[in-house]
């Protein structure tokens, strides 16, 4: 991010180069005025200051604002200047986190403040103002964490705790710093500033002087302003409990919410799941230049709040309990709640390759996750991606616009097999990107991060060195289900059997209780539904995952009411259905339909429909 530069005394305002600090138009800011007010500003005034949440939408009428990393600390430094026309922060302002930096009047003037829930109304309401905020402030957040701004984690490469905390923060995309205990030269002046012993680390170094002693990511959320429930707190009872907070996780969030039901959403790590990871997804509907995973995430997380859930990160469930008729759930910290139905939309965690050696290169060379912050870590040199499916794909796409040279490893012999045709044009169009077809990795070089990886041809047996400073894996999925084993039936890979697979496993008795079979993304627990990935037979797509989200919505909704899927007489089946037509309550949102049309017939058709779509091709 450009600097702030002094000419004849005066300070010039950072260029836009990154569409990150547009201008607002005069009747952009006409339209603010009427819901905030002007306010005076003298020369040095802190507007905001690190570390510290910000409650108002600043917009700059006259004057300059610089705006710097780390004040008054040894490592300050000016990340931008505004001018008039401009508006300050970035994505944790909607958010309700902490600032990540400090704004400062550099030449007194005038700025105009909106309290931010008015800012959210408005933005709201007008979709083009909304966009521009959005889109800048996400720029700024990846800025941010391109120049490493933020916290700091000072902790040793070899160090589990140290992986934790740079995988939650990386995850939550949130702007940090890595400060290598084996490697880094200002490590040992930190230990020293800070009286830190070696054996206390990993600690989080925050607004240049807390420190925080190996903090559980719970604790690390807290300080931030994540919303992460407080130590064995009761959430209370909720309408619906979702539990994974992915695409499936957020368009339940979104379609109950909006629907009228008390809704919380939780997740164990961070809002996204792998989508979430996904560097640009240009296949999902409407956005016909591509959109990043992380983008489409944090719209449809301000989407949530914008309509009342509630959502806590991290905030891991560990049981699943039914109590006249609904349900008590854990969690891993000794919290509870109760709900009324439950959306299963845990989603899964990408498979380990079993290569002797890796498992220690693990967080330092070796990843799970193609982000901006693994990307940093590995500029200029060369990399290898292993998989054949669309997350592998996107991945090295990505990675060729910071390494020398990416190899794509895939076991199979064709790249059209698991892969969209779009994603396979570029990859083999991409001069920086070599295709290795037939080929597996059977070993790592490298003691403290990885050098060089042995590569077979399962067709011929030769092996070969291939250099490679970092390697990305993207080999399958495996799903968060072991806490409902012996809960709920899953299939024999832990994923959640629904409809009529869970039907042939249900306790017969409890369902002709209700007069009903389990409904189409309905477990063997009444009222619980499974969404998205975790879903056993489900489509492996983010916009299947959406559609089922706020498909289990309507779901619940029948639940409710009690009507589920019965078997119907020839009376009921012309009754008006109550509750579908024009403005009659919850469940008439967009893409809901009219009437009950999720009835027991075609189930197993539209199961088996499902089934024969090709599964494994990533978040494309």
């Amino acid at each position: 991010m450009s600097a702030a530069e002094h000419e004849h005394g005066a300070v010039r305002e950072t260029p836009d180069r990154y569409g990150a600090f547009p201008r607002l138009t005069p009747e952009q800011l006409e339209e603010l005025t009427r819901h905030g007010e002007r306010r005076r500003t003298a020369e040095g005034e802190v507007l905001y200051r690190e570390g510290r949440p910000i409650r108002e939408f600043l917009a700059i009428l006259s004057g300059t604002v610089e705006i710097l990393h780390d004040q008054g600390g040894p490592d300050e430094r000016t990340v931008a200047v505004h001018g008039p026309g401009r508006f300050l922060g970035e994505l944790g302002l909607l958010e309700g986190q902490a600032a990540f930096d400090t704004a400062v009047m550099r030449q007194a003037g005038e700025i105009l403040a909106v309290p931010v829930e008015r800012q959210r109304t408005l933005v709201g309401r007008d979709p083009v103002l909304g966009d521009l905020i959005l889109r800048a402030y996400l720029g700024r957040r990846y800025l941010l964490i391109g120049i490493g701004a933020g916290f700091r984690i000072l902790g040793s490469c070899y160090s589990p705790d140290t992986l934790r905390l740079r995988e939650f923060a990386a995850r939550n995309r949130l702007p940090h710093r890595w400060v290598d205990l084996e490697k880094d030269k200002e490590a040992e002046a930190l230990l020293r500033r800070f009286a830190i012993r070696p054996e206390e680390t990993p600690v989080v170094l925050w607004k240049g002087d807390r420190v925080l002693r190996n903090p559980s990511n719970a604790e690390l959320a807290r300080i931030i302003g994540l919303p992460a429930p407080a130590p064995s707190s009761d959430a209370g009872r909720c309408d619906v409990l979702v539990v994974g907070a992915g695409p499936a996780g957020l368009a339940a969030s979104v379609y109950g919410a909006s629907d009228g039901l008390t809704t919380v959403t939780v997740d164990a790590v961070a809002t996204g799941g792998q989508a979430a990871t996904s560097s640009r997804i240009e296949n999902y509907l409407g956005f016909p230049s591509g959109i990043s995973g992380g983008e489409l995430i944090e719209r449809a997380v301000l989407q949530a709040h914008k309509f009342g859930a509630r959502l806590m990160v991290p905030a891991q469930v560990n049981g699943l309990t039914p109590q006249d008729d609904e349900y008590a759930v854990t969690f891993t910290d000794g919290s509870r709640a109760r709900a009324g139905a439950v959306v299963l939309a845990s989603g899964v965690w990408y498979r380990r390759l079993e290569v002797p050696g890796l498992d220690r290169l693990e967080g330092v060379s070796v990843y799970y996750a193609a982000t901006v912050h693994e990307a940093s870590l590995c500029q200029a040199d060369p990399v290898a991606v292993v998989g054949g499916g669309n997350s592998a794909g996107q991945a090295a796409l990505f990675l060729a616009n910071h390494a020398s040279r990416v190899h794509l490893l895939v076991r199979g012999g064709d790249l059209h097999a698991d892969m969209s045709r779009y994603l396979v044009d570029q990859v083999e169009q991409h001069p920086k990107i070599e295709v290795l077809l037939h080929t597996e990795v059977r070993g790592v070089r490298g003691e403290e991060k990885l050098e060089s990886l042995t590569v077979e041809d399962n067709t011929s047996g030769a092996r070969r060195e291939l250099q490679a400073a970092a390697l990305f894996v993207f080999i399958g999925a495996r799903p968060h289900t072991e806490w409902l084993r012996g809960v709920l039936a899953l299939d024999e890979k832990g994923f959640v059997l629904t409809g009529a697979d869970a039907q042939a496993l249900a306790d017969a008795s409890v369902w002709a209780s209700l007069g009903r079979d389990p409904m189409l993304l309905e477990t063997t627990l009444p009222g619980v539904f499974a969404a998205g990935d975790v879903r056993s037979g489900s489509v492996k797509r983010v916009a299947s995952a959406t559609g089922e989200g706020a498909m289990a919505i309507r779901l619940v909704h029948e639940h409710r009411e009690g009507r589920g899927n019965r078997v119907v007489t020839g009376s009921e089946e012309h009754q008006p259905d109550p509750g579908n037509g024009p403005g009659n309550g919850p469940g008439n949102g967009p893409g809901n339909g009219a009437g009950n049309s999720l009835k027991r017939r075609g189930t197993r058709g539209q199961e088996t429909a499902a089934r024969l779509a090709r599964p494994g091709r990533g978040s494309g």
